[in-house]
């Protein structure tokens, strides 16, 4: 080695020397930066208060959340608080220990999206058998809203493009909505259909839309679903809807071939593929009070009376054990009722069937001729038919009642609210009587005023005086969705049930223009033993066809604030006829109304937005009971 080479080598030596001496010294100063190695454990990431480190987004499916660790102490009388920006809504919400102790520290709720946040946190830790009060900040940059595009004309925003706070009052001042929207098709999704046997749902896929907001408009939650979801399989996709906040607060739904509960911070529960006979869940996922869970699924595998095997569409009922996912028992709608009535198939608006909307086919309606030629054909699945194997019944929601252990459901496609008992057996049909077999006539509730004088529906039952009295009154439902037994006012035979009337096909028809279309949120009080029904509250008819939404959409009581809250899902979209395109995505009102008031005291518009359900969201639920 010449004296060059060796001068060059003790140089090298000496720079990595100094090199390392000096990122050694740059480690002594705290041991929250101290970089380790072969020596031991080390910590590097910075620890911002008193306790251990914060880990947003801690389960990677809501990026809003985070959780402060709690830093090898044991922690009680926890309260959180996001401090608002100006004129904002606060959230603030004290801690069980039981959720301090499962997510090892303490849950952070409510951020807002891109913005770098101020968290109040007060807490008592214990060290050495001392307890120590504390009461310190953290400063938490949360990200931006994110949604997967779908490259149609209509899209202008991840989630809406914005909110408009019409009326709030005080009293729902602190109100969180749970909000259960859905882009409309994209390419990447919708390539798959089942085989073998045929028909069933399966290209019912639309990436999902799922977030909280405030009552100032503000978007306080979001999922992102990425881990759980894939728009390209055919076991981890479909339509995310059903949605409940358990009494534990916890969120239950369910998507294509999937029903699962996480709690809100993105903790799974359980996540299972349907139980191997029953395929499609969509719509509703009942958590009743004995415990179970009550799905709307489809059949696998049905030997209909013609020898053809199909996959059916909307029209099974199954309950779920959640702790062990065995089936306890089933509803097959198919039998229990009569999947050959095509009286409302025959006047349904063929550009709002399921949540398939084709502007192209509005007004368009099918004959008696066209639905006998397809029960012939082997084309099953969903498609707006009669028989099993095609969408003849549309279930949208079940409710448990567990009074007397039977089930209500809503059947879009029949027009018709129908309870059933554990013996399979019809006990009542709400809806207009035109069109079903003898067997069922003596079921149906008879329409009274409030004195208990019966009301008159003409031609057929169909035509009653709410629909064609411009100031309203008593009116069956028509294609409705969420019929709710609201519990807490219910006694014996005497239920109240409430119900979103979308309004198409109304007194069995379609009306001479689409705008005269309207939709109601509406309150039934039924006499059970009596077999009557009394229309005791609605709202829509007065606000006309801005107010219409064609499909999904909900009404339901809230024992909190002993109101109702009604999501107007699909209303406002501007229409083309002249073209059949839609100029707009639908721009849906979320109302909150005091029990019995005929003006809203909530009414917040997301524009720019395709809804499903929405909710509001109980902190308290989530994180002190």
């Amino acid at each position: 080695m010449n004296c060059r080479n060796a001068a060059a080598v003790k140089t090298g030596r000496l720079a990595r020397l100094v090199l390392c001496s000096a990122m050694l010294g740059a480690a002594i100063p705290t041991m929250a930066f101290a970089i380790g190695g072969a020596s031991g454990a080390h910590v590097d990431y910075q620890v911002q208060g008193k306790l251990g480190e914060v880990v947003m987004n801690p389960y990677d499916l809501a990026p809003l959340t985070a959780v402060i660790k709690s830093g090898g102490y044991v922690l009680k009388d926890v309260t959180v608080r996001i401090v608002p920006k100006k004129d904002g809504q606060e959230i603030k919400y004290q801690v069980a220990n039981k959720h301090l102790l499962t997510h090892g520290g303490i849950p952070v709720f409510g951020l807002y999206a891109d913005y770098v946040n101020t968290v109040e946190v007060e807490y008592s830790k214990l060290f050495n058998g001392k307890w120590e009060q504390v009461k310190e900040n953290y400063t938490l940059y949360a990200p931006p809203v994110y949604s997967e595009p779908n490259a149609t004309k209509t899209l202008k925003a991840a989630l809406f493009s914005g909110a408009e706070v019409k009326k709030v009052d005080k009293k729902f001042g602190d109100r969180l909505y749970f909000v259960n929207n859905f882009l409309h098709k994209a390419g990447k999704g919708t390539r798959a259909v089942w085989n073998n046997p045929t028909g069933g749902a399966l290209e019912w896929n639309y990436y999902p839309q799922n977030f909280i907001v405030d009552t100032k408009g503000e978007v306080r939650w979001f999922m992102k679903v990425d881990t759980i979801y894939d728009l390209k399989s055919i076991y981890n996709a479909g339509v995310m809807m059903g949605f409940k906040q358990n009494n534990d607060g916890a969120m239950s739904w369910g998507f294509g071939q999937r029903y699962v509960k996480y709690d809100i911070l993105g903790k799974e529960v359980f996540n299972r593929e349907l139980p191997a006979g029953y395929n499609d869940f969509s719509h509703s996922m009942d958590n009743s009070p004995n415990g179970n869970y009550f799905l709307r699924v489809a059949s696998s595998n049905l030997k209909r009376p013609d020898g053809r095997n199909v996959r059916t569409v909307r029209d099974v009922i199954i309950e779920v054990e959640p702790s062990t996912g065995l089936v306890k028992d089933e509803w097959r709608l198919f039998d229990i009722l009569d999947p050959y009535r095509d009286v409302n198939m025959k006047v349904l608006d063929q550009g709002a069937v399921c949540l398939n909307i084709d502007a192209s086919k509005a007004g368009h309606t099918m004959t008696a001729e066209e639905l006998a030629k397809q029960d012939a054909s082997d084309k099953f699945g969903d498609i707006v038919g009669v028989g099993p194997g095609r969408n003849w019944a549309h279930v949208n929601s079940v409710d448990h009642d567990a009074e007397d252990d039977s089930i209500i459901i809503s059947s879009r496609h029949q027009s018709a609210v129908v309870k059933i008992g554990r013996d399979k057996q019809v006990k009542w049909i709400m809806g207009s009587p035109e069109g079903w077999k003898k067997e069922y006539l003596g079921k149906f509730l008879t329409p009274v005023d409030s004195k208990g004088n019966k009301i008159v529906c003409e031609a057929g039952g169909s035509k009653c005086p709410g629909y064609e009295n411009d100031e309203g009154g008593f009116d069956w439902t028509w294609t409705q969705h969420t019929a709710f037994k609201i519990d807490s006012k219910s006694k014996g035979d005497i239920i109240y049930v409430s119900v979103f009337d979308n309004g198409d096909s109304r007194g069995m028809e379609q009306p001479a223009l689409p705008s005269m279309k309207y939709s109601r949120a509406v309150i039934y009080k039924i006499d059970q033993k009596k077999m009557t029904i009394e229309q005791i509250w609605e709202f829509g008819k007065e606000r006309g066809n801005g107010w219409y939404s064609p499909v999904t959409s909900l009404t339901e009581y809230q024992t909190d604030k002993d109101s109702v809250f009604v999501y107007s899902a699909t209303a406002g979209a501007d229409f083309d006829i002249t073209t059949g395109a839609f100029k707009s995505d639908p721009n849906p009102y979320i109302m909150e109304f005091n029990y019995g008031s005929k003006e809203p005291a909530v009414e917040i518009q997301l524009k720019d937005t395709t809804g499903y359900q929405a909710m509001p969201f109980s902190v308290d639920k989530a994180f002190t009971k």
